[in-house]
């Protein structure tokens, strides 16, 4: 006979029965709390109430029992439901508040489902030795305690810093008739539309800041326009888009502006009077803040034949710039200024930056200046920081002084070539003698300067002359950025470094490599010095090839940074540096200026215990606005020549191969530094083969080669201004190697490209 199945028990109705308070007694707060947790069909008081058997009388206290948890934030209400109070995980992703205390860092979680009840605040726990050392602003991955109260209460260790979406997008409007789409000014984005009543007041060809909606069970991507920015033709626009596309903070906040405005001139009160001293600045031209100034002079000293007295003086921010204050906070933000052809995003604010810390010519200025003691040899025998009152003697631009020096004073420079002009150019030859033996890496690569018109456009491109003027003042900071840092080493004082690591063992190798092909030797060892590269670039001087060398030099070197733990600046060919000389337009030479005036006893506005601990995080973020600001000034620039050269498409220039990869060649322009693309599939007629190790395409049947730093002639086929991409049509032959030879030592696999006919010319 079949077995009978037992019965299912009857499904009574309402919330089955917890854990049970003893009869007519109100549950404990944990009883609730379990009831909540493991009974999801619960879902509201009347639900709760009927798992306790909650009447008459009891009903009263139980809802203040209730009102109490939610009061402290354990279980929170949704509409009419109840719910235990979602608890993080114990890794999570925080995003710490832009305007968080420094000192005190408080985050958030990255993502809340706001029907969990208010977002938890985590406080972010920061020991003296941590290896990851977040800001204000950052995004982190952090590991979570919620220690042992009822109440959570979250404290997270940090693991790691993560790249932040960005908020919001850039782009071009563009009007069709469906309505108005998105460019976006990244060329990695896709187009987007944009709904007509998420214009604003934006039309066509104007310059948009967006933010993004997902619509649709397709999740379709539309814009919505929070900002219109402008027309990207207009003055200035083209600096704006890269303000915008890379968040940085150009507005001052009206705190910050008020602390500036109400800034009292720095008096001679606790300063040595230095105002006699004929110390001059010598700049660019167009130069609106000058912060530093030099003057020499013979030392008189017997035991120091030949030698010389070394004064530079730097203005005194940290004067003004408390800890603190809300310029500090501005000013950490930052960073750094950023400087574009056609403004300059400051650090500081202009009361600050070019009035009371610009050290202007016949006015006392609040300065901190190291006198240096050079030998004949130019080698620096001792140094003294001191907190100063000084006078500029004269304003010079870097022309003026050189051409004083060449034999064309003018009427300012007439009277000071002799007692002051002359002196400092000796005091330069010797320094000049030490640095050559010293041996820092010899990359005197050009630099060239855009000159725009009134209505913010292209006028010109320059390369600038490079004149021992502007040596001269480089050898004479990089001295006093060394005093600063031993200085303070000296002192056992916290200390930001400023660090450039030697290269890596694998961008070693591919240098070698590529030195290989070009028969050129370079030391074998992991361990190399910049006379090393010194040597190779000679070598190639000799040979011709110095522009393939030099860029592959430069792409082996690896970044500088800011950081506590000194190993170094590889480049500079130093042990030990520190930034000191430019606080108007660096935070970190303004904690280098607070840690003298601690560690010298030069004032009580010197770096705070807090700051001391925390220079890890203050060297992370400021390295990270530094490479924000480089990268904000080459897409400007690349924008900016993209739409100098939008009305030359069809004409031919010369220019050089500056990069080389799988997709296909970089080319720069000669005159004007341009770059632009060569797609590989349109190189010849061939099928071209990557060979990472020569970087070069080289063609399979032909062995035709074009290689890093060829000279080659292109026709321009294509512009996008506002992207700052062009794209090249190569006209040159390249040179001819036997192709089986490469496929023979070639060390890595790679791709072949299919030919689609370059005509010859």
């Amino acid at each position: 006979m079949a077995q009978v199945p037992p019965k299912k028990p009857k499904n009574t109705s309402g919330p089955r029965r917890a854990r049970q308070p003893a009869a007519g007694a109100l549950p404990t707060r944990e009883q609730l709390l379990e009831a909540l947790a493991q009974q999801s069909d619960i879902k509201g008081k009347r639900d709760l109430a009927k798992v306790f058997g909650i009447r008459g009388d009891m009903r009263r206290p139980f809802k203040a029992m209730l009102a109490e948890l939610e009061g402290e934030g354990i279980i929170t209400r949704t509409r009419k439901a109840l719910r235990r109070t979602a608890a993080l995980p114990h890794v999570t992703v925080l995003d710490i508040p832009s305007d968080a205390d420094p000192d005190n860092l408080h985050a958030f979680p990255a993502q809340w489902n706001e029907e969990e009840g208010e977002r938890p605040r985590v406080a972010v726990i920061q020991g003296r030795d941590a290896r990851v050392a977040p800001a204000p602003g950052d995004r982190i991955l952090a590991r979570i305690d919620a220690g042992e109260a009822e109440v959570p209460v979250y404290t997270a260790k940090p693991m790691k810093i993560l790249d932040k979406p960005r908020k919001g997008q850039i782009g071009i409007v563009r009007m069709d008739d469906d309505g108005a789409r998105l460019i976006p000014v990244d060329r990695k984005q896709k187009e987007m539309r944009i709904p007509l009543g998420d214009l604003l007041t934006a039309s066509d060809g104007d310059l948009v800041e967006v933010e993004v909606k997902l619509s649709g069970r397709l999740m379709i991507p539309r814009a919505k326009v929070v900002a219109v920015i402008g027309n990207p033709m207009s003055e200035g626009a083209i600096s704006l888009i890269a303000i915008h596309n890379l968040e940085i903070p150009y507005r001052f906040p009206a705190s910050v502006t008020r602390e500036a405005e109400e800034a009292k001139e720095a008096t001679l009160k606790g300063r040595e009077d230095w105002r006699e001293l004929p110390l001059v600045t010598i700049d660019p031209p167009d130069a609106k803040d000058h912060d530093d100034a030099v003057y020499a002079e013979p030392d008189t000293d017997a035991a120091n034949p030949g030698g010389f007295i070394v004064y530079v003086a730097i203005a005194d921010v940290a004067a003004y710039v408390r800890p603190g204050t809300a310029l500090d906070r501005e000013a950490y933000l930052r960073g750094n200024s950023v400087y574009f052809p056609d403004r300059v995003v400051p650090m500081l604010p202009e009361r600050i930056s070019n009035e009371l810390c610009s050290l202007k010519e016949g006015e006392p200025r609040a300065s901190l200046a190291v006198r240096m003691v050079m030998g004949a040899d130019g080698r620096k025998r001792s140094h003294s920081f001191h907190r100063v009152l000084m006078r500029s003697a004269a304003k010079l631009s870097y022309q003026q002084a050189q051409a004083a020096i060449d034999g064309n004073p003018d009427d300012k420079t007439g009277p000071i070539l002799e007692p002051i002009l002359r002196p400092l150019w000796a005091a330069y030859a010797a320094m000049a003698k030490a640095r050559d033996q010293r041996g820092p890496l010899d990359l005197d690569l050009p630099e060239r300067k855009i000159v725009l018109d009134d209505k913010g456009l292209v006028k010109d491109i320059r390369i600038p002359d490079r004149l021992d003027a502007h040596r001269l003042i480089e050898e004479m900071m990089i001295a006093a950025n060394v005093a600063a840092a031993e200085t303070l080493e000296s002192k056992r004082s916290p200390l930001l470094y400023r660090v450039h690591d030697e290269p890596s063992s694998e961008k070693l190798q591919a240098l070698r490599d590529f030195l290989g092909s070009l028969d050129i030797a370079v030391k074998k060892s992991d361990s190399v010095r910049a006379s090393d590269f010194n040597g190779v670039l000679a070598q190639s001087r000799k040979a011709g090839n110095v522009e393939q060398v030099s860029e592959m030099v430069l792409r082996s070197q690896a970044q500088a940074e800011y950081a506590p733990e000194n190993y170094g600046h590889f480049g500079l060919n130093l042990d030990r540096y520190a930034h000191f000389t430019s606080p108007i337009r660096r935070y970190a030479d303004l904690i280098v200026h607070r840690a003298l005036i601690k560690a010298l006893d030069l004032g009580s506005d010197g770096l705070s215990e807090q700051e001391g601990l925390k220079l890890t995080g203050i060297g992370q973020h400021i390295s990270a606005t530094e490479r924000r600001a480089m990268l904000a000034e080459r897409e400007t620039a690349d924008r900016l020549l993209a739409q100098f050269l939008s009305a030359q498409i069809g004409a031919r220039f010369e220019g050089r191969i500056s990069g080389v990869t799988r997709s296909g060649l970089f080319v720069r322009l000669l005159d004007t530094g341009a770059d632009g693309f060569i797609p590989a599939s349109t190189l010849g007629q061939d099928y071209y083969r990557y060979v990472e190790e020569m970087q070069s395409m080289v063609g399979e049947r032909t062995g035709e080669k074009f290689s890093l730093g060829d000279r080659v002639t292109v026709r321009l086929l294509e512009v996008a201004p506002i992207a700052g991409a062009m794209r090249f049509e190569l006209l040159s032959e390249g040179t001819r190697v036997n192709p089986s030879s490469v496929r023979r030592g070639q060390k890595r696999p790679s791709r072949s490209y299919g030919p689609k006919g370059r005509k010859k010319r």
